[in-house]
């Protein structure tokens, strides 16, 4: 167990889960998001609306669904590509801090389970319970589009492949997860983006181009993801070659 967190710490801090949680320690229970009118999935949408000066409140519910499939959840991704194991981050052993800033501070667990399992496990504990219950949450909530949040699903669970092919992984290893996770996937995943695989000189690399938009660039910050669909895929393909001969990793 330890080794699998250790693991997943090598890959970045975005996939450090902290554990042995204290009470009262400013966690928000991630279970409570599932429930559309609850008080903690108002301070989420707030915080995130504050820290990058959205303009409405279905921007920052994508914005939000994004950030979160792409940290809170990434390491479970993450664990399962490189190690074989599924961590569980079903909604009830997960807690999140807010941060002053865009995303979120920490992410913990409970109980720090790891457990042998299929890819079929991973979709059932990541996706049906606890990914898209909060897209369908933050809809109800907001009004924001199911397509557009369930595009932020697909992005957020993409990142964990993407990332850590740049970050030291095994390419060939990950892309083949990914498309054995997508090929599993619910929520129609597989309509709503599409991972390529880009080489420049001695570096190869995963990256993620999107179908829908997180209207990020409507915050104060007002800057596009390098993913947003709103640029072509011949843009999108053209950073990308540039930013894996540099060597830029998403932090």
């Amino acid at each position: 167990m330890t080794d699998v967190f250790a693991r997943l710490e090598s890959f970045g801090d975005r996939f450090r889960l902290q554990r042995g949680l204290t009470p009262g320690d400013d966690w928000i229970a991630c279970e409570r998001l599932l429930d559309p009118w609850s008080d903690e999935l108002k301070q989420v949408l707030d915080a995130e609306r504050r820290a990058s000066g959205q303009v409405s409140d279905h921007a920052t519910a994508l914005t939000v669904m994004a950030v979160y499939a792409g940290t809170v959840t990434a390491a479970a991704m993450l664990a399962w590509a490189v190690e074989g194991a599924v961590i569980d981050m079903r909604p009830e052993n997960v807690a999140i801090r807010l941060s002053p800033h865009h995303g979120f501070e920490a992410v913990g667990l409970r109980d720090p389970k790891v457990t042998d399992a299929s890819v079929t496990t991973l979709v059932e504990w990541v996706l049906d319970e606890h990914l898209l219950p909060l897209a369908q949450a933050m809809r109800v909530r907001t009004r924001a589009g199911l397509r557009q949040l369930q595009g932020g699903v697909a992005h957020g669970c993409a990142a964990a492949f993407c990332i850590a092919s740049r970050r030291g992984g095994d390419v060939d290893k990950l892309e083949s997860a990914y498309e054995t996770f997508l090929s599993t996937a619910t929520g129609g995943l597989d309509r709503l983006g599409s991972v390529v695989r880009l080489t420049e000189g001695d570096r190869s690399g995963l990256f993620y181009l999107r179908n829908t938009c997180c209207l990020y660039y409507t915050s104060a910050e007002q800057v596009k993801c390098s993913s947003c669909c709103l640029d072509s895929v011949e843009d999108r393909i053209a950073n990308y070659r540039r930013m894996l001969a540099d060597g830029v990793v998403p932090h």
